[in-house]
């Protein structure tokens, strides 16, 4: 994986002047690709990009630069191709010849023969950049999913582009400030945010599945890809089929690396099976595994079951350890590490985030990076396979609104009464809700159930599921760890989301077409144990450590969040524990006194403005 950055202006003397603005830009991305750096500055270009090695490292360097007919292009690409050897068959087919074996070569090269509509060919994750020097014209796009980013901004005549926020901010063109829209996002909608947003006033994200040119005509951007409803005929059995190949298909493609390979096992069935797939892979190779677990220091000692989180994950992850042929590697946190990593987690995101979610999974990455460089992860078969109680509990599943986030008012009292005053808090909420439910595709959906299933899907698609990739994303990264999602196959994503929601809910299971179609992989209790969520910290020193925290940072007059937030509002919070969740199971009081110290260090760190 890589960082890619860049500029594009019709005043080539100023981009040609900028060298050292360009070099800021690259430094603040180095931890995303420390291997290798480049820079190309031509015509009105600048293209930008840091890179971690994977695949090819001699005759895989960036900037790339193609000419065919008298055409000439340069890219910059961030991401990973799972079909690569197709593709360079049917390119060689067509007369290309290669230098080396590198995804980026491929990209490239269906770039110059297909043009946009090489997005349609490729499986993988991507953020890339492709600049056609003959005609001055960008071309951007994203992966289907959303697993890597690219935000970006327009300043006049310019195009800023860059993999993190924090790239953007380091050029001159661009203020770290925030409005009041800003405000509404931060405490009405995070650590989630409106698709395509980026907070900072200016910026903006490319979306999922969206591609974009750039010229002297402006600046125009549209959808590629989405999840569509199509009619499905498939029998249960020709389904569980049909996801079984996808599955192991998908991870076996994300297991090619010149660089060693690991898998996260948190015991629950989607990392299991990942896990288990490459163990049989790797013993094919005669090669050894490494599987990876994280968890907290006493956490046994502390943790209380619950609806949400009914087992720990210890039990599970030993059983998946007698079962495979790998070697894995226990990662412990203690308490004073994550209350400090909640800083770094935010320096990292660019944002305030998922509190000790995101710090935790900082941290892990960072033991990851000691033994490995490229790990497989399980996020997202929550979502498209149907595991969230929001999918299965008939009363959050009918109830109106995003069913992680059911506390606007909870959220609302917290804004300062000029923001409150300025912002409809309801009418914010609502109108993303409601425009989501109008992008959903359920042309072939008669029954009512059914179609709230397919609402259900896009809003998790749309919402939860672009916070947990960016998490993963922005957390690995600063480790310089690249982390693949294999359910993140945008052909898995496709099947199953026009099949009944009867298939996946298979023996009233959650995932349990998933667990039907892999069940001969793991060991029993393993394929059917209930869900858990990714695992947080239960010991009460957490609590303490951040409320204490976050009652000095209110004593002081000037704290920046005090500019946005009510101080009896805060005080609150930390005296009366309230249970009310902030951001689904995953944030409750420990995560939500978090949020505002991440909130707190972010509006300071960043010098952000208010206006």
């Amino acid at each position: 994986m890589c960082g890619i950055a860049g500029q594009i202006g019709w005043q080539e003397e100023s981009i040609e002047k900028q060298r050292h603005t360009y070099e800021q830009m690259q430094h603040v991305l180095r931890r995303r690709g420390p291997d290798q750096e480049g820079i190309y500055i031509q015509d009105g270009a600048a293209l930008i990009h840091t890179r971690l090695c994977v695949v090819d490292s001699e005759n895989g360097k960036q900037p790339m630069q193609f000419t065919r007919g008298g055409e000439h292009y340069v890219l910059v690409y961030n991401g990973e191709l799972y079909n690569t050897p197709e593709l360079r068959a049917e390119l060689e087919g067509r007369g290309h010849h290669f230098a080396g074996y590198s995804d980026t070569e491929v990209l490239g090269r269906a770039y110059l023969e297909w043009g946009e509509e090489a997005l349609s060919r490729l499986n993988g994750i991507f953020a890339f950049a492709i600049w056609e020097t003959h005609n001055r014209r960008l071309f951007m796009a994203r992966d289907r999913i959303g697993v890597k980013p690219l935000f970006y901004a327009l300043k006049g005549d310019t195009l800023l582009f860059a993999s993190e926020i924090k790239a953007l901010l380091a050029h001159p063109l661009l203020e770290a400030a925030i409005d009041t829209q800003s405000v509404a996002e931060l405490l009405l909608i995070g650590p989630g945010r409106t698709p395509g947003y980026g907070v900072f006033c200016g910026v903006e994200e490319l979306e999922p599945a969206s591609c974009a040119v750039y010229s002297s005509q402006g600046f125009q951007k549209k959808r590629y890809w989405e999840l569509s409803d199509q009619e499905n005929t498939d029998s249960f059995g020709q389904a569980v089929e049909k996801v079984r190949w996808l599955v192991i298909d998908a991870i076996e493609r994300q297991l090619v690396s010149d660089v060693p390979v690991c898998t996260l096992l948190s015991g629950g069935l989607d990392s299991s099976i990942i896990s288990s797939v490459a163990d049989r892979s790797f013993r094919r190779q005669g090669k050894t595994l490494h599987t990876f677990s994280v968890d907290y220091k006493d956490n046994e000692k502390y943790f209380t079951a619950g609806k949400f989180q009914p087992n720990s994950d210890q039990r599970f992850i030993l059983r998946m350890n007698a079962y495979l042929n790998a070697e894995h590697h226990r990662v412990l946190l203690d308490t004073d590490e994550l209350v400090d990593a909640l800083y770094k987690a935010v320096e990292a995101r660019d944002l305030p985030g998922m509190a000790d979610v995101d710090a935790s999974l900082l941290l892990f990455c960072q033991e990851i990076k000691k033994q490995a460089t490229v790990a497989l992860s399980g996020e997202c078969a929550d979502e498209i396979f149907g595991g969230y109680p929001w999918y299965r509990d008939k009363e959050i599943r009918e109830r109106y609104g995003f069913p992680w986030a059911q506390s606007g008012k909870f959220r609302q009292s917290f804004l300062r009464p000029e923001f409150a005053a300025r912002i409809d808090a309801a009418g914010y909420i609502d109108e993303r809700y409601q425009q989501t439910l109008k992008e959903t595709s359920a042309v072939y959906t008669v029954d009512p159930s059914e179609k709230r299933m397919k609402e259900m899907v896009n809003l998790n698609f749309r919402w939860f599921m672009q916070t947990l990739l960016s998490r993963k994303d922005h957390m690995s990264m600063y480790s310089s760890l690249e982390v693949r999602v294999p359910y993140c196959d945008h052909r898995i994503a496709e099947y199953l989301y026009t099949l009944p929601w009867e298939y996946k809910d298979y023996q009233q299971t959650e995932k349990g077409l998933l667990r039907a179609a892999m069940s001969d992989i793991l060991p029993q209790e393993v394929l059917w144990r209930k869900k858990s969520p990714y695992p947080k910290t239960h010991h009460p020193a957490y609590l303490a450590a951040v409320s204490k925290q976050l009652r000095e940072v209110i004593e002081e007059p000037d704290a920046p969040i005090l500019q946005i937030v009510r101080k009896e509002a805060l005080t609150n919070l930390i005296s009366r524990n309230d249970p009310t969740p902030w951001y689904g199971q995953l944030m409750t009081t420990p995560q939500t006194i978090a949020y505002f110290l991440q909130m707190n260090h972010w509006l300071e760190k960043y010098r952000v403005r208010i206006i």
